[in-house]
């Protein structure tokens, strides 16, 4: 199998997604990517046990595609051999009405990790720039002054909220929090046929909802603005990766590479170290429990 090099899929320039592969030809069958994944998903498995031990860092894992791009199915794969303690998995869907009397980052701020665990957002704070931007009315929800209407939003509205989750994330990282972001770049053509297959399949039809053809419709816009989204908030400490996903077995397979790659750069994360005074007495321990 050709190797991964995880930094083929960093952004650290201006991107135009169509210039960007949504397949890679690795050179492998199935199993071999599932064997793959074995190796890695094993490793980051030992690795969170270390990270929850060690308590100084927790990981924000951002997940961002298309409909049918493969998000569900990836967390279920990539981090099944996860201990449940250590990892929570938060989906955003439509903010409710509690979460709509709040700024748009707060239900965001909710679900953060834990220190020594790992939170992984399917769908995120980009929703905030990319669904609202194709769908400005859904601003007005948020009761913000001064906007009544949609014409009412003011230039410079999304630069300013683009500014905002940059800041976001730069606090994050500041105080501990490592964030890795994962845009699934899925072909329009492939989405089609994972649609079609939600009709056809009936153990799927649950999946389908007329709404991914209204968003379908919409598809060049997305595109627009995840370009621009992803262009300029891919940093140093928050970095964004784009990741071919037309075939799901190799998308799980690079994420998870990109994840254990990038923890491995924090060489300090390590199993802590008992207080020499508990370990000098060792020995009277295992005396006192044989003898219970």
């Amino acid at each position: 199998m050709k190797k991964i090099d995880p930094d083929d899929f960093r952004v650290t320039t201006k991107i135009k997604l169509k210039d960007l592969p949504t397949l890679l030809d690795v050179k492998a069958d199935e199993d071999e990517k599932e064997d793959k994944l074995d190796g890695v998903r094993e490793k980051l498995s030992e690795l969170q046990d270390v990270m929850y031990a060690h308590n100084r860092y927790g990981v924000l894992i951002c997940l961002q595609g298309m409909d049918t791009s493969g998000k569900d199915s990836l967390i279920r794969e990539v981090f099944k051999e996860f201990n449940s303690r250590g990892v929570v998995v938060q989906s955003f869907k439509t903010p409710n009405s509690a979460e709509l009397e709040h700024d748009f980052l707060w239900r965001h701020y909710l679900a953060l990790p834990e220190k020594g665990k790992f939170a992984i957002f399917n769908r995120t704070h980009y929703e905030n720039i990319l669904v609202t931007r194709v769908h400005p009315e859904y601003i007005l929800d948020e009761n913000l002054p001064g906007i009544e209407e949609v014409g009412d939003i003011p230039t410079g509205f999304w630069k300013k909220r683009i500014k905002q989750i940059v800041n976001f994330e730069k606090h994050l990282s500041q105080n501990g929090t490592i964030v890795l972001k994962f845009y699934l770049n899925l072909s329009k053509k492939e989405q089609g046929e994972r649609l079609l297959r939600r009709l056809e399949e009936p153990k799927h039809n649950w999946k389908f909802s007329p709404g991914d053809l209204k968003e379908r419709e919409h598809w060049d816009e997305y595109m627009k603005y995840y370009e621009k989204a992803i262009s300029k908030t891919s940093k140093k400490n928050a970095p964004w990766f784009v990741v071919p996903a037309d075939d799901k077995d190799m998308a799980r397979y690079i994420v998870a590479e990109i994840i254990w790659n990038e923890l491995q750069r924090y060489s300090d994360i390590k199993i802590p170290e008992l207080d020499d005074a508990i370990k000098a007495n060792f020995a009277d321990y295992r005396k006192q429990l044989e003898q219970d």
